[in-house]
This record gives C-alpha cells, sequence and structure tokens, in this order.
C-alpha cells in the first residue's frame, strides 16, 4: 500500500508538471531529466524542437551520472537515510509529504487555470497569432509554465529516491514517459482532474493482474494511448464535462 499510495502520488504530481507546459502547446519531457537531476543532487520553440530537446537532455543526464563516481555510476546510489526515526516513521512521513504536495500544486494549477493567466495560455493553445493580437506575452507566459514544471519535476525527483532510499538509473527510464504520457491524455490534457483521476487507475490496475500480464504493461499503455487519441483526442475528462459538473453542483446547492 506505501509503494501504491506514494507512486500515484509521484505519477499525479509528474503528470501535472508535464500539463503545465502543454497548456501553451509546449510537450516535452524535460521534466524527467529535471527529476533525474534533481534526486541524484537532493525557452520558446516548436512544439517539436522543444520534444527533441528533451529527449536529448534525458540521454545527457544518464550519460553524465553514469560516468560520475560521486553518484554510483551505473551502480546507482544506495542506503539514503530514513527522514523519520524509523521505517514506519519514514514512510508515513513521505506519504504525508507527497500528499500534501498534491493538494497545493493541484491548489495553485487550479487557480492558474481560473485566472486570466490561465486563459491566456488557453488562447496560446487554441491559435498564437489569436493570443498575439490579444496582447498575451507567448514567451513569459511560457518561460512561468516551465519553472513551475521543473519546480514540481525536481521537488517530486528527490522524492522519488527516497521512496526506495536509493536513486538508480533505471527508475528514469522511457517507461515514465509512457506512464505520464498515457495519464495525461487518457484523462484529459485540458483540465488537471483527469490526471487526479487517472494516475491510481492506469498505476494499480495493472498491479491486480498476475506477473505475465504486468511484464507487457508498457505495451498496455501504448495501445490505450494510440486509442484514445483516435477515439476520444481529448480524454475522458474534458473542460465541458468539467464546466456541466460544476453547473450541477451550483444547482444543487440553489435548491438546498
Amino acid at each position: 500500500m506505501y509503494y501504491f499510495l506514494s507512486i500515484t502520488a509521484v505519477n499525479i504530481l509528474m503528470t501535472w508538471a508535464i500539463y503545465l507546459p502543454y497548456r501553451v502547446a509546449h510537450l516535452h519531457f524535460i521534466t524527467i531529466a529535471n527529476m533525474a537531476i534533481s534526486g541524484y543532487l537532493a525557452g520558446d520553440a516548436p512544439t517539436f524542437a522543444v520534444v527533441i530537446v528533451g529527449f536529448t537532455f534525458i540521454y545527457i543526464t544518464r550519460t553524465l551520472i553514469e560516468n560520475l563516481p560521486a553518484v554510483g555510476g551505473t551502480m546507482g546510489m544506495f542506503g539514503l537515510p530514513n527522514i523519520a526515526k524509523t521505517p514506519a516513521g519514514h514512510r508515513n512521513l513521505i506519504i504525508a509529504i507527497l500528499y500534501g504536495l498534491v493538494l497545493l500544486v493541484g491548489f495553485l494549477i487550479h487557480r492558474f487555470d481560473n485566472s486570466r493567466l490561465g486563459k491566456a495560455a488557453s488562447a496560446v493553445f487554441v491559435d498564437k497569432d489569436l493570443a498575439t493580437s490579444l496582447g498575451v506575452d507567448i514567451k513569459k507566459v511560457g518561460q512561468l509554465l516551465q519553472v513551475f514544471s521543473c519546480v514540481i519535476a525536481g521537488g517530486t525527483g528527490v522524492l522519488y529516491g527516497f521512496i526506495y532510499k536509493s536513486f538508480h538509473l533505471d527508475f528514469f527510464t522511457f517507461h515514465l514517459v509512457g506512464i505520464f504520457m498515457t495519464t495525461i491524455f487518457v484523462g484529459g490534457y485540458s483540465t488537471l482532474w483527469g490526471s487526479l483521476l487517472m494516475a491510481p487507475i492506469l498505476y494499480g490496475v495493472p498491479l491486480l493482474f498476475p506477473a505475465e500480464i504486468q511484464s507487457w504493461r508498457m505495451v498496455i499503455y501504448g495501445v490505450i494511448l494510440i486509442l484514445i487519441l483516435v477515439l476520444k483526442p481529448e480524454g475522458f475528462i474534458t473542460r465541458k464535462f468539467v464546466y456541466n459538473i460544476g453547473i450541477r453542483l451550483s444547482r444543487k446547492r440553489e435548491k438546498i
């Protein structure tokens, strides 16, 4: 249960870290490289170019860590200390910190999505020329979201190692890309709620399968992602869906 709860929180936070830059149509995985760098150390460009840079950063980061004896090289780092007096206390504190961050980051993203800045980001996503004509500084909005995204990823990277009390390059492979991409697009890339809903489902359900099927998890994620992109590109939780839920809740309150 400890690993399910903790890794679910990690997946939520890291999916939100990818969600934020995507609000201005920047899809990249520099956040995963930053996650690894921050863990070990306790711009304005077309989307395709940013994706390539993100993959490049992952390769560069892995190569540097593999060749640095100070951080364990290919062997990794082991024996990280407990952050509480006992192993049980350590686990409880990690869970508390992770879900405290989920609440804090979720609140901040919710406020952002409903602010003028969030509406500006939505305009950039739909049409950059229109956003520019409305006076939106695309570069500054993008930089702000990149910084926020990397702060989330960096903090999550540090906690990721303390979950397992070790760091290894295998923690930061492309399987993370598959998990986070599936979570954000299946849940719905236009709101933060889709990731919150899908992270525990996509991580938890495969754990119920036999080991033989679990070994095919990444293939299953890939098939699910392809089907969603073809059949329901906006994902299950869309802005319209959230808006309709809000209206229904408001009407119920008025009746009460």
